[in-house]
């Protein structure tokens, strides 16, 4: 069983940051990707940013120039620091790994609350 574990979130201004960590465990044999979606009250889950195990990373059009996605293979854990934050930012975020323990599949973690308000 592979359980993924998020922090970070929280109430912050408009202009200001917060980092999130997810870090990941079990019997886990290897870690392809890794990433954070969002999702807002009345719409749908996105993608936010994801990375590989070699480090190449994808970010959402809304989040380039300002949020900054980062692993550590050592610790499976995958980090999202999050500048210039705007009030569209606030959703729930969640974490996601596709894990090999024997097979790859998907799995994500239950969610942390970003607000982004004055």
């Amino acid at each position: 069983q592979v359980q993924l574990v998020e922090s970070g979130g929280g109430l912050v201004q408009p202009g200001g940051s917060l980092r999130l960590s997810c870090a990941a465990s079990g019997s886990i044999f290897s870690i392809y990707a890794m990433g954070w979606y969002r999702q807002a009250p009345g719409k749908q889950r996105e993608l936010v940013a994801a990375i590989t195990s070699g480090g190449s990373t994808n970010y959402a059009d809304s989040v380039k120039g300002r949020f900054t996605i980062s692993r550590d293979n050592a610790k499976n854990t995958v980090y999202l620091q999050m500048n210039s934050l705007k009030p569209e930012d606030t959703a729930v975020y969640y974490c996601n790994a596709v894990v090999v323990t024997t097979l790859p599949d998907d799995y994500w973690g239950q969610g942390t609350q970003v607000t982004v308000s004055s």
